[in-house]
């Protein structure tokens, strides 16, 4: 075992919603002492670069409750199959559920712990190429979602200017230019 390692001696779910729960363990440092830790328990996810054939970008502009405003960013959702092997077919759910588009094909970009300090949050992260629209969106009822398309370098000068504020999608476009320009 690792020195760093914390041993957690009791765990319990104290509260649950639609999305996460919120864990608390009982945990003994490396030291000796012991206190509690929180932390947000939820499904992994999936997040996609969807491009056109021009290259173009198709973004999503979502109400985001927590920060009070609507955030550009990109399609992106929870994966629903029990075992959560099926990454390709999850993205290609979120990017038909939230946009109506249907890609080409996919591409594992990169796996993150966007926030592993207080979640147990994992983010796989896709690119989509080929996207085209295909019919009508399927949101889920808490969703308020425009979809809209942007070049591809406006979005990344949004991202290098503040103005792209979605994390994921930062991280899908930085480690996009970083592998693939």
């Amino acid at each position: 075992m690792d020195d760093l390692a914390w041993e957690t001696t009791d765990t319990e779910i104290e509260y649950r919603c639609p999305g996460f729960e919120i864990r608390r363990d009982d945990v003994r440092f490396p030291d000796g002492t012991a206190d509690e830790y929180h932390s947000v328990e939820e499904p992994p996810a999936v997040v996609v670069l969807p491009l056109t054939p021009e290259g173009d970008v198709v973004a999503i502009d979502e109400w985001r409750q927590a920060v009070g405003r609507v955030n550009r960013g990109l399609p992106a959702g929870s994966v629903e199959d029990a075992d959560g092997d099926d990454l390709v077919g999850a993205a290609a759910r979120e990017l038909a559920e939230e946009t109506g588009y249907e890609a080409d094909s996919f591409e594992h970009l990169l796996t993150i712990e966007p926030t592993n300090g207080v979640s147990n949050a994992v983010h796989h992260h896709f690119v989509a190429r080929g996207c085209r629209p295909i019919g009508e969106r399927n949101l889920d009822d808490n969703e308020s979602i425009r979809v809209t398309v942007v070049e591809y370098d406006e979005l990344v000068s949004a991202a290098i200017d503040g103005e792209l504020r979605d994390g994921r999608a930062v991280t899908a476009l930085v480690y996009y230019e970083l592998i693939s320009r």
